[in-house]
């Protein structure tokens, strides 16, 4: 490019000037212009709810190419470029003539290049043919073309296509992606040092790459900069200041939050461009970091999964499917959010709040943890344990199995079922028909769709549809999960439940669930505005021995509230129709809480009348009526006919004195609330 190019220049001078008395003919020439595609395929953009850049895709040959609006550069990007490559582009109708008559005599004079005279125009005319720059036949082409596009462009729309296509070093394109690429940032506010760093790569991007030759990307800055003092558009003193900001030395990554949402919105429409969704980006990173933090440590192949919506609107503001795309040995590419899993004990509330619902319960309602069976099935509690009988807010709030499970055979597993499909769940059972241990966790459920539920309890009990893109409409009919009383119930229960080890004591109403095995470990939480939930466990299902969701997603949960927010939003208030009374003033229905088809299975450790046997005939005698107990644990209760006559009872034989002639029943109650009873007859 010396001497030939020199020659072409001066030969395109000459024909400009030839050209200027045969107006008419060129302007044919110009008409006649077959012009190419004027739209060149850019990135598919994700952004936040903000309009942030959480991810971009490369174009079909790999480049970084982004979409770029003027009016989202900054002004002395654009005021420099202009000073530096085409400070007439605003009068000029794509070719310059004064400025190709300079630099054609100057290259014959001096035998080699020594400014250029190709106008913005004529670059954006090479951009988009990807012509060279010196043969004779490529200038005038690019002439012709320059010419036309000013024609059919104005002139806003042709600097848009110079930012867009501009040469920045190895795949990158565009302003906007080398702003992403050197600095890490939209290029809507840049330095001095920045915009002459961006102005200076395109003339030579490969030699003058900062990453390859940071000296030469320097110098070539530096001469920008140089230049714009010259040309008034910076003061020596901001030229000097801007000379000593370092020159990046690497490349930084482009956004790449929420890879699994992000997969998802263009797999649904991978026909557009912009894709603006629902999440909140300075939020997402925060949370990726958290899910990162949190694996750090943990056994192989452990996953992580986290949902976070605002249950007023519906929209998901931040979603981690696993700890990321790369993370060795634990299936990060798999989206948990997403993935069918058992839901441990997440479900008992819904069920306890359906059981408000049917008349069934209140939460001061009494109702038993004692060996039950239902026809083969006997379930059991987490630890092997029975608490005698107990209220209901206190057995939800300690997770116990057996008391939900005589919830839900009172309700019928397929009312639970319809519930979740109210809430949005889409449940998949395991065989045919549900059975009692859906409420244990017996189905298929999604960590996204389970969020829902909760965002419906925490919106006094109407189902919310979850979504995540800012034109995803959120008009939808109003579909009840349960009444606002028994929702604001078991949010008031949950709220009880005492945080992990060192978690603020913010009385956020969650649940943890543990699924079969320890296969999965769960977490959900609300407050009076947000909703979060929590997945841990493997992806291919294996266990992980000790995890359980209190101690493992329970901390992760409460440490994700504290990075949405500096404190909760207050639950909601008890609707006015709440019945707030004690176990005393209940209903009489309400008081205690019967199984409808359960069977009682007699406990070894249980109580056991040794004397007197059931259907004894006894004499009275003046000292009373020796009775005796063995198993059970003391402190014993002894009771006649329902009237306490002895308490607190250390030993396990005593003598009643208060049995009347006739009949009576004799009963005693041991430390763990379980009873003996027997039926006898005093003459």
């Amino acid at each position: 490019m010396t001497r030939r190019a020199g020659l072409a220049l001066a030969g395109l001078a000459l024909a400009l000037g030839l050209g200027a008395g045969g107006r008419d003919a060129l302007d044919r020439w110009v008409d006649a212009t077959v012009l190419p595609p004027l739209a060149p395929a850019t990135s598919v953009e994700m952004r936040d709810r903000g309009g942030a850049l959480l991810r971009a895709y490369t174009v079909g040959d790999g480049i970084w190419r982004l979409p770029v609006d003027p009016a989202r550069v900054d002004p002395r990007y654009v005021e420099m470029l202009l000073a530096y490559e085409d400070k007439r582009f605003a009068r000029h109708s794509g070719v310059d003539p004064r400025a190709v008559l300079r630099a054609g005599w100057q290259a014959l004079v001096n035998g080699r290049v020594v400014s250029g005279g190709s106008t913005l125009t004529m670059q954006v005319a090479r951009l988009l043919e990807r012509s060279g720059t010196g043969a004779w036949s490529g200038k005038i082409r690019q002439a012709r073309l320059a010419l036309a596009l000013e024609r059919h462009l104005p002139k806003d729309e042709i600097l848009r296509l110079y930012m867009a296509l501009a040469p920045f070093g190895g795949n990158i394109e565009g302003l906007r992606a080398a702003a992403f690429a050197w600095f890490g940032k939209e290029p809507a506010r840049l330095t001095p040092a920045e915009a002459a760093l961006l102005i200076a790569l395109p003339q030579s991007p490969e030699a003058r790459r900062p990453d390859r030759d940071p000296e030469a990307a320097r110098a070539a800055r530096d001469r920008v900069l140089a230049r714009m003092v010259t040309a008034g558009q910076l003061s020596p003193e901001a030229a000097r200041a801007a000379i000593r900001d370092p020159v990046p030395t690497r490349r930084l990554p482009f956004p790449a939050l929420a890879p699994h949402m992000t997969d998802r919105a263009l797999a649904e429409a991978p026909d557009r461009a912009l894709h603006q969704l629902t999440l909140d980006g300075a939020l997402q990173a925060a949370l990726e970091t958290l899910a990162r933090d949190r694996l750090r440590g943990a056994a192989r192949g452990v996953s992580i999964a986290i949902v976070v919506a605002d249950h007023g609107s519906g929209e998901i503001l931040a979603s981690v499917g696993s700890a990321g795309y790369e993370v060795s040995g634990r299936d990060g590419f798999i989206d948990m959010t997403r993935a069918l899993r058992s839901p441990g004990s997440t479900l008992k509330p819904l069920v306890y709040a359906l059981g408000f619902d049917a008349g069934l319960a209140h939460p001061q309602t009494l109702i038993a943890d004692r060996p039950v069976a239902f026809g083969s099935y006997a379930p059991q509690n987490f630890d092997g344990a029975f608490r005698g009988e107990l209220p209901v807010d206190e057995a939800l709030r300690l997770s116990l199995n057996i008391p939900v499970v005589l919830l839900t055979d009172a309700l019928g597993p397929e009312n639970l079922m319809a519930a979740l499909d109210r809430a949005g769940v889409e449940a998949v059972l395991p065989g045919g028909r549900p059975g009692l241990a859906v409420a244990l966790g017996g189905v298929g459920v999604r960590l996204e769709e389970m969020t829902a539920l909760y965002a419906g309890l925490a919106s006094y009990g109407v189902a919310k549809p979850l979504r995540w893109r800012m034109d995803q409409g959120a008009e939808a009919p109003v579909r009840r999960i349960v009444s606002r009383v028994a929702a604001w119930q078991v949010g008031h229960i949950l709220s009880g439940l005492a945080p992990p080890p060192g978690a603020p004591m913010n009385r956020l109403a969650y649940k943890t669930g543990t699924s079969y095995g320890h296969r999965d470990a769960w977490a959900i939480g609300f407050d009076g505005r947000h909703v979060i939930g929590i997945w841990m466990g493997r992806p291919d299902g294996t266990p992980v021995p000790g995890a359980f969701g209190a101690d493992t997603a329970a901390p992760v949960l409460f440490e994700a509230f504290q990075r949405l927010k500096p404190a909760l939003d207050p639950l909601p208030a008890p609707p006015p129709e709440a019945l707030l009374v004690g176990a005393s003033r209940l209903p009489e229905p309400l008081k205690r809480f019967r199984g409808r088809s359960a069977r009682l299975i007699p406990d070894p450790q249980a109580p056991v009348m040794a004397f007197p046997p059931d259907g004894a005939v006894l004499a009275a005698q003046a000292a009373g009526v020796p009775v005796r107990v063995r198993e059970g644990r003391p402190p014993f209760t002894w009771m006649v006919s329902g009237r306490p006559v002895a308490t607190g009872v250390q030993r396990r034989d005593v003598l009643l004195d208060t049995l009347p002639k006739g009949f009576s029943e004799i009963a005693v109650i041991d430390a763990e609330g379980r009873a003996a009873r027997v039926r006898v007859e005093l003459q």
